[in-house]
């Protein structure tokens, strides 16, 4: 891919076979300033490797910028420091407080999913502290980035499963009075699970850490290879995680919270109005971001 398209007469002086000077129609038609732009060509071998010789502009003032060597190192440091000891006391209520069965199943592996998450955001607060410099290694950031998502949706269906759960008892309540629901919380949970893993493999398999020879730095996830063409595959693996990992829960969490207020009408439900409200106005400041940068 070329740094700059434009009409172009190629003129050979002796160089390498990759990089040419040019010189513009309009200089031959009566400008006297030649302009040279030197065009990056990308090959077979080059598309297979590692490095990503140049990137745009807009990409070298993200990785530069205070937002992502200062705000979001931040954040994820905040989100450590206060979700590991938190989710810890939430798993020992969740073990040995909390009597309903199918809650607690569903919240403790929401715990779990909010708990490896954390474990694995260091990773990334050194690699965004370092100037989106990643020391690691390929295959951990194939793993760190497989763990980074794939616990953002297990969290995100599991949430979706908590709100359906919470509709079927408030809006119809003797359907579930009458459900096996340790049984189906648990085969819930499995099947979150599984499909977690298995969207997650994709991204195990693709390559995610690429040399930027501007910044001399290794980015994890960050850029991709100029000179790989997105796959078809590539394309619909991205908006399918987008569209079954959040706007289909996002719409079926919405439906599960205003059919619950509006079946509790009375002002002795007002405070379940406003922490449903709390949670849609989190769920979407938490996700909608994540979804829209993966796209």
């Amino acid at each position: 891919s070329a740094i700059k398209t434009v009409s172009l007469i190629k003129t050979f002086r002796g160089i390498s076979a990759r990089d040419y000077d040019y010189i513009p129609p309009y200089a031959i038609e009566g400008e006297t300033k030649t302009i040279h732009i030197r065009e990056h060509k990308c090959s077979s071998k080059q598309s297979n490797d590692s490095t990503l010789t140049e990137v745009n502009n807009t990409t070298l003032e993200y990785l530069t910028s205070s937002l992502s060597t200062k705000l979001i190192p931040t954040v994820y440091l905040s989100a450590v420091l206060l979700g590991i000891p938190s989710n810890a006391i939430i798993l020992w209520m969740l073990l040995f407080k909390i009597r309903s069965v199918c809650t607690a199943i569903l919240y403790t592996n929401l715990a779990v999913s909010d708990l490896l998450f954390c474990i694995m955001l260091p990773f990334k607060i050194v690699y965004h502290i370092n100037g989106n410099n990643w020391i690691f290694g390929e295959i951990m950031c194939r793993t760190t980035t497989a763990v980074f998502y794939g616990n953002m949706y297990c969290s995100i269906l599991l949430l979706t499963c908590i709100s359906v759960s919470r509709y079927v008892a408030i809006v119809h309540p003797f359907t579930y009075k009458s459900l096996p629901k340790r049984a189906y919380a648990i085969a819930v949970c499995a099947t979150v699970w599984t499909i977690v893993f298995l969207y997650m493999l994709p991204l195990c398999i693709m390559q995610q850490s690429y040399y930027v020879k501007q910044l001399d730095i290794y980015t994890c996830h960050d850029v991709h290879n100029a000179c790989e063409t997105l796959s078809s595959f590539q394309f619909y693996y991205y908006v399918s995680l987008a569209v079954f990992g959040f706007l289909i829960p996002l719409a079926t969490i919405i439906f599960c919270y205003v059919s619950i207020i509006r079946t509790l009408k009375t002002h002795e439900w007002f405070w379940y109005v406003k922490v449903s409200l709390l949670i849609l106005t989190i769920f979407a400041i938490c996700f909608v971001p994540s979804n829209i940068i993966l796209i």
